[in-house]
């Protein structure tokens, strides 16, 4: 009996110790230029989603999801590092363009500086690399060789004279398919590893096979819209391959998979652009996104109606993986409930594409947002904007931001006022 007793709790103890030094993987899948309405399970008119719709239904998913500013570069460097851009550095895209151009020892020193920020930032492949997580960089990503954000792996080579900052061979992910995250899940062996997708779908150019094309050309006047409608369906393809090569990996149940997008689409149907209220504006249709996090076992699926935030990615997936995010960080673990139930607010900001002063994010500024409660209140920046009036809405009466109600509510619209100029100062 004692000889049964022993060897049970020996063997209870090597079980634990076991899933102690296995901490669950992470795949974070970002899409890249799609509006929040854009998805089957958002019951979009037209676009097909079926593997987003799949992982919707067994995710905890957050509809009412933003990111901190619309455009791509400072909105990504806030996902890997859990941090605003006013607090990151990296407000746009470019630094400014100097009188002589592009091509100067000036503008490479800046485009060099705005790349810089990543080497010291606790970003999360340097945060989990102390559980001993190996990493993988594909897609989008605009900080140089994937090794200066503490990616293990990667693709993105970061050569200056090759174009490499944007995410140059990176970019291949997804419309090329999905084999260098296939062979890096295989080299990790029993080691816990984090997957950063980030594929440039359904970003421009709008090139989607023929296939799909064909499916969405009858079902729009607009061949702009269609190509667009058509990108969406190949992008959501790519992700059915990479959460059925969990599934056939047998990696699905120990892993967490979040869902993300870096900023807001509308396609214009006139021209291969996007229209105002979408990227690069402070409206939804350039801030909104759903969010989803998937851990079979361990979050329960189902729609929760807070207010959720890309800047608490990092702190969730730290939570989850056993670490403790960086005191820096001013997102919540979406997964505790407790603090979910505290909040009742998010914000952000929107920035000049290319930068007037890549010390000063301040100077950069054109509008900051607050959402509090169904209220969304809007403030124009007078230095970098034409605009000069508050905006306020009431998004579950007037989802798209139609109806300016702060002349009409400007109590309201003062109270908002105050909390953001308390959690996000003009200057």
């Amino acid at each position: 009996m004692k000889r049964t007793l022993f060897l049970l709790t020996t063997g209870l103890l090597f079980a634990a110790c076991t899933f102690a030094a296995k901490p669950p993987n992470v795949v974070l899948i970002i899409s890249d230029d799609q509006s929040w309405t854009d998805y089957g399970f958002m019951e979009h008119e037209a676009i097909e989603t079926p593997n987003i719709d799949r992982l919707a239904r067994q995710s905890r998913l957050f509809k009412r999801g933003y990111v901190p500013t619309s455009l791509c570069c400072p909105s990504l460097a806030s996902i890997i590092t859990g941090l605003y851009p006013h607090q990151h550095g990296i407000t746009g895209n470019e630094p400014p363009i100097p009188s002589g151009g592009k091509n100067t020892d000036q503008y490479r020193s800046q485009v060099q500086e705005c790349v810089d920020f990543i080497d010291t930032e606790p970003t999360l492949p340097r945060l989990l690399a102390k559980r001993g997580y190996l990493s993988h960089q594909s897609g989008k990503w605009w900080q140089g060789h994937y090794s200066r954000g503490g990616f293990t792996h990667g693709m993105t080579h970061g050569d200056p004279k090759r174009r490499g900052r944007h995410g140059d061979v990176g970019l291949k992910i997804g419309r090329e398919g999905l084999k260098p995250i296939f062979d890096f899940i295989d080299d990790a062996g029993d080691k816990p590893f984090f997957i950063w997708y980030a594929p440039f779908l359904p970003h421009t150019p709008h090139n989607p096979p023929k296939r799909l094309l064909d499916k969405y050309t009858g079902k729009t006047e607009s061949r702009f819209i269609a190509r667009y409608w058509a990108m969406c369906e190949w992008f959501d393809e790519t992700c059915g391959q990479l959460l059925d090569h969990l599934d056939d990996k047998k990696l699905s149940d120990n892993t967490v998979v979040l869902y993300v997008t870096d900023n807001g689409w509308i396609q214009r149907a006139d021209n291969g652009r996007y229209a105002p209220r979408s990227k690069r504006s402070p409206y939804d249709g350039g801030l909104r996104t759903p969010i989803m996090i998937r851990w079979p076992g361990k979050v329960q699926p189902g729609e929760r109606l807070e207010l959720a935030n890309s800047i608490d990615l990092a702190p969730t997936i730290l939570k989850a993986c056993g670490l403790e995010p960086s005191d820096t960080m001013q997102g919540i673990d979406l997964l505790d409930d407790t603090a979910l139930a505290k909040r009742k607010s998010t914000h952000g900001a929107c920035y000049l594409h290319n930068a007037v002063d890549i010390h000063k994010p301040s100077a950069n500024l054109t509008h900051r947002w607050l959402i509090n409660g169904n209220w969304k209140l809007i403030l124009p920046h007078k230095t970098n904007t034409n605009a000069t009036e508050p905006e306020l809405y009431n998004l579950t009466k007037d989802p798209h931001e139609t109806q300016n109600l702060a002349k009409t509510n400007p109590h309201e619209a003062k109270r908002l006022a105050k909390q953001l100029n308390e959690l996000l100062p003009e200057s």
